[in-house]
């Protein structure tokens, strides 16, 4: 079995893509199941560009087959903010309830057409090839809501208790985790990730 490291010290993004990953024949381990203590500058301005800084980075660490992400939330009525800065929006330590009460306080009065907001990822993939030379592959996915008016939910994390998908009246805290992988960014770019590591798996 071939083993994969997914480039994050995340444990919500762990379990989801572990879980996502469990019809492969792949052993997938995190930053600190490979034991790697690395400390990576996200620099980029795109989530691919930080996406694949990860990545990279990874896989120069360990030489082995590494799979990154790099996800966040755009609110229109903020001009697309806080995008890249997503987790680092209010400091990385402020609790996702606080930074979403946050939010909230500022959208109070913002009417529902004027609410509307995506949650992105771009996920990158890198792995040798038959000469050992790393060959990248990079998706995205996306899923397109608003900002509801008051949290709800109790799955999920970050942002997704104001995170409301308004054709199903729910935000994607209230989804189960089977629900929410078959719609969610990372689910969708993980998705159109799968060929690329399908090949890979089943490469001699």
């Amino acid at each position: 079995m071939k083993t994969l490291i997914f480039a994050t010290g995340n444990a919500h993004k762990a379990y989801e893509v572990k879980k996502m990953l469990a019809e492969l024949p792949v052993r997938v381990l995190t930053l600190k199941d490979a034991g790697l203590d690395l400390d990576i500058e996200e620099t980029g301005k795109t989530f691919r560009e930080n996406s694949l800084i990860k990545a990279r980075a990874v896989y120069a660490a360990s030489k082995q087959a590494v799979l990154a992400d790099d996800s966040g939330i755009e609110i229109d009525a903020f001009g697309g903010a806080p995008g890249v800065y997503s987790s680092r929006f209010m400091g990385e330590d402020t609790p996702y309830p606080v930074k979403c009460a946050a939010i909230l306080e500022r959208m109070k009065d913002v009417p529902d057409e004027e609410r509307g907001a995506d949650f992105r990822c771009v996920m990158s993939f890198i792995a040798p090839d038959a000469e050992g030379r790393p060959q990248e592959f990079v998706e995205e996915g996306a899923v397109y809501g608003r900002i509801a008016h008051a949290p709800a939910g109790e799955n999920g994390f970050g942002y997704d208790p104001v995170f409301l998908l308004p054709e199903r009246g729910v935000t994607t805290a209230e989804l189960s985790d089977e629900e929410k992988n078959a719609i969610s960014h990372r689910g969708l770019a993980l998705q159109a990730m799968k060929p690329h590591l399908v090949r890979w798996i089943t490469e001699e």
